[in-house]
């Protein structure tokens, strides 16, 4: 059972993990303060990994567990905005000299993902999360809504990265 699990994560870590290749460096955000950035994120749009495929209604909480380690509790409702939301936490850390704009963080030890934050508006209310490879992306903001001319700006920001912005998919959110 262990050697299954253990090949799983090596097999979930290699499709996560992208090939650089001669992608483009990505520019990391300047500087993110975490106190303000550890809240609720709602999912607006993203490249989706296997464990958000068919989740809709989604976001995740940030919380600070001590200065630069934190828990990242995802959620999402499997195919319907009705159904019950499911969660998983990852747990992580910031890198140092990284302005606390790149964090690994994991779902299981030993594996490590990356998390890089490209982006935060000067409100920190929305924000674009990346991946080495430029191969997932998340469009994120505090409320469950964004108008369509604020998502646009955000994805010419992706584009500007390198990302392939016909790649990430609109999540219907729940409006509470």
């Amino acid at each position: 059972m262990r050697a299954a699990l253990l090949m799983m994560l090596m097999l979930a870590a290699s499709a996560l993990s992208g090939c650089a290749g001669d992608d483009p460096p990505q520019k990391l955000a300047e500087h993110v303060d975490l106190q303000r950035y550890a809240q609720r994120w709602y999912i607006i749009a993203n490249i989706p990994y296997f464990a958000e495929n068919g989740k809709v209604g989604s976001w995740f909480d940030i919380t600070m567990t001590a200065p630069d380690r934190f828990d990242d509790v995802y959620w999402g409702r499997p195919g319907s905005l009705d159904a019950p939301a499911e969660s998983f936490t990852m747990r992580g850390y910031v890198k140092e000299g990284t302005n606390n704009a790149y964090w690994r963080e994991t779902p299981l030890w030993p594996l490590y993902l990356s998390y890089l934050i490209l982006y935060v508006d000067p409100d920190y209310r929305t924000a674009l999360v990346g991946y080495p490879g430029h191969s997932y992306g998340w469009v994120l903001s505090h409320t469950p809504t964004m108008d369509e001319p604020t998502y646009q700006a955000l994805l010419a920001r992706f584009a500007a990265q390198g990302y392939d912005t016909s790649k990430f998919v609109r999540i219907p959110q729940r409006l509470e």
